[in-house]
Order: C-alpha cells, then sequence, then structure tokens
C-alpha cells in the first residue's frame, strides 16, 4: 500500500503521518510539503523532526519527505509516475480566512492551481481513493444548525471558503468524469499540540504570556465546534480505507464515486467559555502564573469579516458509515496543548 499525504508537515497532516507510522500493515508512506512561512517554519521543521524519529522506530514501512509545491505540475506528475500510489489524502491547502482577504493569490495557487494538479496526477495514474480536507467555513453564514452536508453551500463569506466549495466541484467533476473514488471532509475548528499559531487557542496563548490583551470577536458570542486533531486523523483513517463504491447508473454511465462528510465534535462551545478553559489550563500546565489577571488582559470586538457567528456539526453521516464520532473534549484537549505548550516552549 502506497500512500501520498500532502501537507506532511502541517498539524493535521504530520499527525496524520504519525499514526499511519504506527500501523501494523507496512506501508510506504510519501509526504510532500513546501514549508511556506505563512507561520513559522521552524514548527513545521518540529514536525518533520518527529516524523524522521518515528520512522527510524518503525523501519517495516517505507517513508520519505519530499520538498515541493501543489502548484508545481511537473513535479507532483513525476511524483505519481514514479511512485503509482494507491491512496492520496491531499491536506495542503492554504489556510485562513482572514489572510485569504489580504493575499488571494495565495489561495488560487495552492487550493485551486494545486488541487487540480492532484485531480489530474489520479486522472493519469489511477488511484483507488482520493482523500481531501475540505473545510466547515463552506457552510458560510448558514443559520440552520446543525450544518449537514445534505445543506446548500453556495454562500461563502471568505475566498479561503470558496476555494474549499471548489475543491468539492472539481472532486464530483472527475469522480463523473474519469471513476476516481473521492472523498472530502469538512474539517471543524481542528485544535491540539503543535497546532497551527494563527489559530485562536494558540495565538491567545501567545499572546497572554506577553501580557497583551486577546480580542475576544463578536463580543464572546461566538460559538465553535472544536474538533481534536487525534478525532480528525482516526476519522481521516476510517475514511481512507473504505473508498465510494464504483457503480453504473441507469443509463450505463458511471455514478460518481463520490462522498462529503463532516468531521467536529458537534457541541458548539462558546467562545468565552472556550478562553476560560483555556486560561484555567494554562495556569494548571505553569505556562501562567497562578495569579494571572485574565479579565485584565480580554476584549470584547465585533465580528471581523468574514467570519461566522456558528459553527456546528452534523456528523451522523460519518457514524453512520464509519462508527466514528469524535471523542475528546475540550478541557482534555487544551489540556494536553497545555502541557505541549509549555514543553516546547519552556
Amino acid at each position: 500500500m502506497k500512500i501520498l499525504v500532502t501537507g506532511s508537515a502541517g498539524f493535521i497532516g504530520s499527525n496524520l503521518v504519525l499514526r499511519l507510522l504506527d500501523s501494523e500493515q507496512p506501508l510506504t508512506i510519501v509526504g510532500l510539503d513546501n514549508l511556506n512561512d505563512y507561520y513559522d517554519p521552524s514548527l513545521k521543521e518540529y514536525r518533520l523532526g518527529l516524523l524522521a524519529q518515528k520512522a527510524q522506530e518503525h523501519p517495516e514501512h517505507g517513508y520519505s519527505f519530499v520538498r515541493g509545491d501543489l502548484a508545481d505540475k511537473a513535479l507532483i506528475d513525476r511524483l505519481f509516475a514514479d511512485n503509482h500510489f494507491d491512496i492520496v489524502v491531499n491536506l495542503a491547502a492554504q489556510a485562513g480566512v482572514r489572510y485569504s482577504i489580504e493575499n488571494p493569490d495565495a489561495y488560487i495557487q495552492s487550493n485551486m492551481i494545486g488541487f487540480y494538479n492532484i485531480l489530474e496526477a489520479c486522472r493519469h495514474n489511477p488511484v483507488q481513493h482520493l482523500v481531501y480536507a475540505s473545510s466547515s467555513s463552506v457552510y458560510g453564514g448558514n443559520k440552520k444548525v446543525p450544518f449537514s452536508t445534505d445543506d446548500r453551500v453556495d454562500n461563502p463569506v471568505s475566498l479561503y471558503a470558496a476555494t474549499k466549495k471548489s475543491n468539492e466541484l472539481f472532486a464530483h467533476c472527475y469522480s463523473k468524469l474519469y471513476d476516481i473514488p473521492t472523498t472530502g471532509l469538512r474539517f471543524f475548528t481542528v485544535y491540539g499540540p503543535a497546532g497551527r499559531p494563527d489559530m485562536a487557542y494558540f495565538g491567545f496563548t501567545n499572546k497572554l504570556i506577553q501580557g497583551r490583551t486577546i480580542q475576544i470577536y463578536n463580543y464572546g458570542n461566538c460559538r465553535r465546534d472544536f474538533t481534536y486533531v487525534d478525532d480528525i486523523v482516526e476519522g481521516i483513517v476510517r475514511v481512507m480505507c473504505k473508498a465510494p463504491a464504483r457503480r453504473k447508473g441507469e443509463d450505463g454511465l458511471p455514478v460518481p464515486p463520490y462522498a462529503i462528510y463532516n468531521i467536529g465534535g458537534g457541541q458548539p462551545e462558546n467562545l468565552l467559555d472556550f478562553v476560560n478553559i483555556l486560561q484555567e489550563e494554562l495556569v494548571r500546565a505553569g505556562v501562567l502564573p497562578a495569579d494571572f489577571d485574565f479579565d485584565a488582559h480580554k476584549e470584547l470586538v465585533p465580528m471581523q469579516p468574514g467570519d461566522v457567528p456558528t459553527t456546528f456539526a452534523d456528523a451522523s453521516a460519518l457514524e453512520r458509515d464509519f462508527g466514528f464520532v469524535p471523542k475528546i473534549t475540550l478541557r482534555e484537549g487544551l489540556r494536553k496543548f497545555a502541557q505541549w505548550y509549555k514543553e516546547y516552549y519552556g
């Protein structure tokens, strides 16, 4: 079994490779990442170090890392031609809602041209299954909650969301035209140790230890369906192993072997409750002093462009088809993050 994981130096990608390297079945895993400087590349190097160490502990697997960009079509074509992948997990993307407003070019290159290159490579080098990261952001300002994959998602409120929706449309087209099994996963606010520093919980922590004030958007009335990274990885692994079935329709043409799932905790948390738990766990881990005056370091501010007030996953389809729902509580997850933060930054 040969597996390509793009974005393998990223938060979710690195955790997925770590999990695959613990598999009992011998695997050949190729990781791809461009190690860009959207956030501190040293964190990506740290993750790659963990992967190299894990690979040494499990010599029964073949693991290699390629530094390269999804938008480099020649590289992607060569990678597929040389390796004949069975499964491709595309997690590489330019992330971030607010950054997409300031730097749209990065999103077109990575999330659209890059994903097109992956689809073309899967077309010319057939794979058993393409799994790719979508996002809860595709739901935009949907007022109906919880968000279901049956809902209409044609009103994005950020370019990032629009590129993720385009991935789903591209995948459906290639599934239909070329009978490529594809599954898109709409992730809901992923967090955990060694996560992305631009995510709220990480950015809040950095500011609090510097004595700066954190801004809580929508006056604290935002609700987010936080999902711990191990739960995300468990969902990906289960989905990887069960591709949508290829079959013919009444017209004799292929029915697209295409699926979309939400992966979310299903329990949206109020942002004020979230930051209170985070503060308690940072104190518990010794990142913040026991007498830290949290109230003096928070500011309630209006909603920001591109943001939505609530995310809330209906993950019943994931439970129905794969017998899995996320289980790790917010406090448990933030405790693990706080402990890691203390160890990593000292």
